[in-house]
């Protein structure tokens, strides 16, 4: 079987639009969570979001290109193209055939549906554009990236809810590692921030409705946690069978070996309580890469900030971990970059990245007020030194979809 291997990453995120710039914030412990001031959010549950700001698609792809591109979209390609360009991948070397992209959005173009759903009440059915369905439907993410690389191996677009990200590093992994491609782009992308999901995630409750300083309103695993915050951007990774990134000499920044896909088969929004499913694809994710528990450096948290929801998880890290579970460092992006919901774990897969590149665990932040039921170590606060060689990283959706993956620093 092909060894698989990390050689290049792009973002978009609340946090910064480049890996750099994301990965210095998240040391600092700074928050990209922010006031909406695009639109009018008076009755809405909340007025915060992880907005992604200084992004101008018309700069980038051109406006008529752009205009033919929901956000979501955007975000994706951008991130895409950044991260080939980060792998020093030439797509003219490239067997495109053996080259494919499994990159998803849980919510797709739900920003151009309610826009031409405008259209269509207010100027009729003849002025609804003629691109509303190619733009909103969630598998154009992935559509865009094959034809603008050319890419006609498997494109896939995995609907998994937040846990898309994890889904297509997985099973690009899984495809790799058993010759059936040679470079798979693979993360998700996610632009939803609009009045219509915020007011249906405010109405489920699922929204946190804090009022003050917006740096504190994502607080996973604190005991004044009250839900998460929306947001925004895409995270795509180059994977790449060893013998093709070494063959090519490309910079190596990780390796995936492991990944587990569970469902809870419990409920459709609420995670199992004992954290059922989320154990179950840890356990498999490590047994693929057969790591022991113990070994595992670093925690990468799902932990959106909501009280079921976190909990859950740390009942299913003590399941999985047992006594090591007090020792492993946990940490939980979305304390600063709010749920980017199928954007999500592409993103904290590239955190994860630099974890093991840089030796440093970034902070969960807002960690102010302990929870009894919360009691692992969070990194609360302030980024860790520490020597990270295994590493997992967490990721669950809505319908009870779990997807977890393993990275090792490369070791030839």
């Amino acid at each position: 079987m092909e060894r698989v291997v990390i050689t290049g990453a792009g973002l978009v995120s609340p946090l910064g639009n480049d890996v750099s710039a994301f990965w210095n914030a998240l040391l600092q412990g700074k928050s990209g969570i922010s006031r909406i001031d695009d639109w009018d959010t008076s009755g809405m549950k909340t007025s915060l979001a992880g907005v992604v700001r200084d992004f101008d698609g018309d700069a980038r792809f051109g406006k008529k290109e752009a205009r033919r591109m929901d956000r979501f979209c955007q975000f994706a390609l951008a991130a895409a193209e950044d991260a080939i360009r980060d792998a020093n991948l030439s797509l003219e070397q490239v067997n495109k055939e053996r080259m494919g992209v499994y990159v998803g959005s849980g919510i797709g173009g739900i920003s151009t549906l309610m826009e031409q759903t405008e259209v269509l009440r207010s100027r009729g059915p003849s002025r609804v554009s003629p691109l509303l369905v190619p733009m909103m439907i969630s598998n154009m993410a992935a559509a865009m990236i094959s034809i603008r690389t050319g890419a006609q191996g498997p494109t896939l677009s995995p609907v998994t809810a937040c846990s898309i990200g994890n889904t297509g590093i997985g099973e690009a992994f899984r495809l790799i590692r058993a010759g059936g491609a040679d470079v798979i782009l693979a993360g998700g992308a996610e632009a939803a921030i609009s009045e219509i999901s915020m007011a249906g995630f405010g109405n489920s409750t699922s929204l946190s409705g804090w009022d003050g300083d917006p740096a504190r309103a994502s607080r996973p695993f604190d005991a004044g946690r009250d839900g998460f915050v929306m947001a925004e951007g895409a995270g795509i990774l180059v994977l790449e069978s060893l013998s093709h990134a070494q063959k090519r000499g490309a910079q190596i920044y990780a390796e995936v070996t492991g990944y587990g896909a569970t469902s809870d088969a419990y409920h459709i929004v609420a995670s199992h309580p004992e954290g059922k499913g989320a154990y179950l694809a840890m356990k498999l994710a490590l047994q693929e890469a057969a790591i022991e528990p113990e070994n595992v450096d670093v925690i990468s948290a799902h932990a959106t900030s909501t009280e079921v929801g976190d909990r859950s998880e740390v009942a299913a890290i003590k399941r999985m971990f047992g006594e090591a579970a007090h020792r492993i460092p946990v940490t939980a992006n979305k304390s600063m970059i709010g749920h980017m919901f199928g954007a999500a774990g592409g993103v904290e897969a590239i955190a994860l990245v630099q974890m093991i590149r840089e030796g440093k665990i970034p902070p969960t932040i807002n960690q102010e007020t302990a929870d009894p039921e919360c009691d692992l170590d969070f990194v609360p606060n302030e980024a860790r030194e520490k020597n990270v060689r295994v590493g997992i990283s967490n990721s669950f959706g809505f319908g009870g979809h779990n997807a977890v993956i393993v990275l090792e620093k490369f070791e030839p």
